[in-house]
């Protein structure tokens, strides 16, 4: 481990402990402000004294919370929207514990703004202050300051991918001083020679394509000369990231999870799904109301369009506004022959895709209004109700009708693992300018890399998303 790290994590702790302070200090005076007191008068009895004693004992038990939470982990750098999501987590934790303290000490404080303040303040300036340091620390690793310095050992694509790579993004901190195609008895012996300068850190293995021989000996030698030793997975191992290892009859058992979505993530997301599509079904209510009686106005026709789709276990209705003229819908209930001879007349002469899914190009279906919605995407709100019911996910592959799934591949049916999603990681990276190929890649590295964390920030980045212009609308 670099020295800097060290620095940079043992930094971090009396840094949240003084911006929670900070935080609770700066929330304090808040309430006592001339616009805070209009609002609604101070009522309680409170002396600064008093508040800042509780104050330190809660920011001692925040930071241990924060420690728990894994905040203070010295894995490297985390990506900043990681850092913002973890605190914001640990925050909250933090949170509860008041809430629970003054369930149990009635008089350990008598305003809610304070606290809800201070909880706001906090993740904003704990936030704001490992910002700074992690953009310090990735200053000084572009300056070769806490560099890990590794030997490559591997003549293969992939150790020229990691070459690009490392000398491109100095940020990622680190640097090749040697590069080895092999690991023969003769470069060993090499290698031990060159230890001697003290330039080395760790040494990462490329090339998976090495003989177990060469294997085998190259991590004796790490392990021997106490240093680092990493490796680049094979295909299979690549694809078997996500095991489990259990023991019959004496026996090593490994199981190949499909995704962390299974167990307790699937729970988690379930629940997730729920209260946030109940809280935006709200939120939108009134908007969801005047879309409505606008398509009603507009043109002839449902406001809602039922259209099939395929899941996991079978199909259902997904919901949309209807954005085109009714005698051009097509679905289960205003379809009509004439209209599905049109639309595949128009696939075949304005599809802009390639694969089994079609996306038709400047459609002469639309109405006004459809157009509109399409544009920003309004017409998918009402998959919110999609996901209520638990036929959708707010976050995950794009739905597919039966007739596109019909012609997968076999490696596409790999996005059928897990539910539907209103946005997703294939949404957010090119709305439906992507490629299917592409489509099918990023929604499996997000079926195989699920996190919570990972849903926040592709809900996060859609409304970006959706205000970038598409190249066909």
């Amino acid at each position: 481990m670099k020295k800097s790290e060290l620095i940079f994590s043992f930094l971090l702790v009396p840094l949240d402990f003084i911006m929670i302070i900070l935080a609770g200090v700066s929330a304090y005076y808040l309430r006592f402000t001339a616009l805070a007191t209009e609002i609604r008068p101070v009522i309680f009895s409170l002396p600064f004294s008093e508040y800042f004693q509780i104050l330190l004992l809660i920011a001692l038990a925040w930071v241990i919370i924060f420690s728990l939470a894994g905040l203070y982990n010295i894995k490297g750098l985390r990506s900043l929207s990681q850092e913002f999501y973890s605190v914001i987590l640990a925050c909250s934790t933090g949170l509860m514990l008041i809430v629970v303290l003054i369930f149990v000490f009635r008089e350990l404080f008598s305003s809610r703004f304070i606290v809800l303040a201070g909880w706001a303040l906090a993740i904003v300036y704990i936030s704001a202050a490992r910002i700074i340091i992690r953009s310090i620390q990735r200053f000084l690793l572009s300056r070769g300051v806490g560099v890990h310095k590794i030997v490559l050992v591997g003549d293969s694509k992939t150790a020229d991918i990691l070459v690009h790579e490392f000398s491109v993004r100095k940020n990622l901190g680190y640097e090749i001083v040697k590069r080895l195609k092999d690991f023969s008895l003769e470069t060993e012996s090499g290698l031990s020679e060159y230890l001697k300068t003290g330039q080395v850190d760790e040494i990462m293995q490329s090339d998976p394509n090495l003989s177990k021989a060469e294997m085998l000996r190259l991590f004796d030698f790490a392990d021997e000369n106490h240093i680092i030793f990493k490796y680049v997975a094979d295909l299979l191992g690549a694809k078997v990231l996500k095991t489990e290892v259990t023991e019959i009859a004496g026996l090593p058992i490994i199981l190949v999870k499909e995704t962390p979505l299974d167990g307790w993530g699937r729970i988690i997301k379930r629940i997730f799904d729920i209260v946030f599509s109940l809280i935006f079904i709200i939120i939108l209510s009134p908007f969801l109301i005047i879309i409505a009686i606008i398509i009603k106005l507009d043109s002839r026709g449902p406001v809602i369009y039922k259209n099939e789709r395929v899941l996991k276990s079978g199909a259902f209705k997904l919901y949309k506004f209807r954005s085109m003229i009714c005698q051009h819908c097509v679905g289960d209930e205003y379809g009509k022959a004439e209209a599905l001879e049109l639309e595949k007349k128009l696939i075949e002469e304005k599809n802009t895709k390639n694969g089994p899914v079609y996306k038709i190009g400047d459609d002469p279906r639309l109405t006004g209004v459809g157009k509109i919605i399409r544009r920003w995407s309004i017409d998918e709100l009402p998959q919110l109700f999609n996901v209520l019911i638990g036929q959708m996910s707010l976050v995950g592959p794009r739905p597919h009708q039966p007739r596109e799934v019909a012609k997968y591949e076999r490696h596409h049916k790999k996005v059928l693992t897990v539910k539907p999603g209103i946005t997703g990681l294939a949404q957010i990276s090119g709305r439906s300018d992507l490629g299917f190929e592409d489509e099918v890649k990023l929604d499996s590295y997000y079926i195989e890399n699920w996190s919570l964390r990972l849903d926040l920030s592709i809900l996060l980045r859609t409304p970006l998303a959706v205000l970038r212009k598409r190249k066909v609308e």
